[in-house]
């Protein structure tokens, strides 16, 4: 609703040739020797509708900044997560594989200054850096405002898109059954997982976290590197190591989409905390601009006004 109203009185703002025609219909009607007031009125409708948005976007501002203290514990806690994965498997990006699958993490609303854009122009540039004549990389989209930024240059590319993750509170049975989903729907030798890792109210890191398949774990393994320390382990339940690595990738990736999925969120509502403080204080600025121009007009109608009285009179009586 906050949204639609803002774009109402954005519409009224940005198309004064509308305010202008209806003030000018008002006016004549009521006045139609007084063409002096018309502008007086246009200027008042603008700063009408400067102090609505103005008070939207306060309101807005206020209802980031409560979600934001409980959103912020919660994606601190959860980074310990993907911490031990790191330190097992390590984050390799630079990994060369042929069926590479980019999760992007946006938003579903705007509002919240370009934080979609950056996981998007990250997001394009990694599909520029992983494709080639024998590989093949999809897109996962999370998100509302990623995917309608994605489609339109990449409809082809994108495997799966997932909307309204964040309706009510993420938690990490929702999470995990999301990407259970995405593993059994998606051929993938590397999942690279794009989001905006929380600094501050003001401040984000684009980030990508790779996990690779079972298959690509063990090519690397084979290879040497920090991967190569995973035979150093002995395996007890009597599983094989290719079971163990299929489930070690699929609860590593679920952690990692879990905190990736809080650290976007807590990033969005900084990220928008931030934007609607900017746009008051615009709204603030515009609004003294115009009342100052309004008492100027109202002034210069006034003066106007009395030098023609004391005309009359001087007409009159001389």
């Amino acid at each position: 609703m906050a949204m639609a109203a803002i774009r109402r009185e954005g519409k009224r703002l940005l198309n004064p040739a509308i305010a202008i025609r209806s003030s000018v219909f008002s006016d004549e009607l009521a006045n139609p020797l007084g063409a002096r007031s018309i502008s007086t009125q246009i200027v008042r409708n603008r700063m009408k509708s400067v102090k609505n948005i103005q008070k939207i976007t306060k309101a807005m501002k206020m209802v980031a900044a409560s979600k934001l203290r409980a959103v912020q514990v919660r994606t601190e806690n959860s980074r310990g997560l993907s911490q031990p994965f790191t330190a097992l498997l390590g984050d390799t990006p630079s990994v060369d594989v042929k069926k590479n699958v980019i999760v992007t993490l946006t938003s579903d609303k705007g509002l919240c200054g370009g934080i979609n854009s950056t996981s998007v122009k990250v997001s394009k540039a990694l599909y520029r850096l992983t494709s080639g004549p024998e590989k093949e990389t999809k897109y996962v989209i999370l998100g509302e405002k990623g995917k309608v930024q994605l489609v339109r240059d990449s409809k082809n590319s994108i495997e799966m898109s997932v909307s309204e993750l964040q309706k009510n509170p993420i938690n990490y049975t929702q999470v995990s059954v999301l990407a259970d989903d995405i593993l059994k729907n998606v051929e993938f030798d590397a999942l690279r997982v794009v989001y905006n890792k929380f600094q501050s109210v003001v401040a984000f890191i684009p980030t990508i976290s790779t996990i690779l398949s079972p298959e690509a774990i063990e090519k690397e393994s084979e290879a040497g590197g920090k991967l190569g320390e995973l035979d150093l382990y002995e395996i007890e339940g009597g599983e094989t190591k290719s079971e163990v690595l299929q489930n070690l990738a699929e609860f590593q990736f679920s952690c990692v989409l879990f905190s990736a999925s809080l650290e976007n969120a807590c990033s969005e509502l900084g990220a928008r905390m931030s934007a609607m403080d900017s746009s008051s204080r615009n709204a603030g600025e515009m609004l003294d601009r115009l009342t100052l121009t309004y008492n100027r007009t109202r002034q210069a109608s006034i003066t106007t006004e009395l030098i023609e009285i004391i005309s009359g009179a001087s007409a009159l009586t001389g």
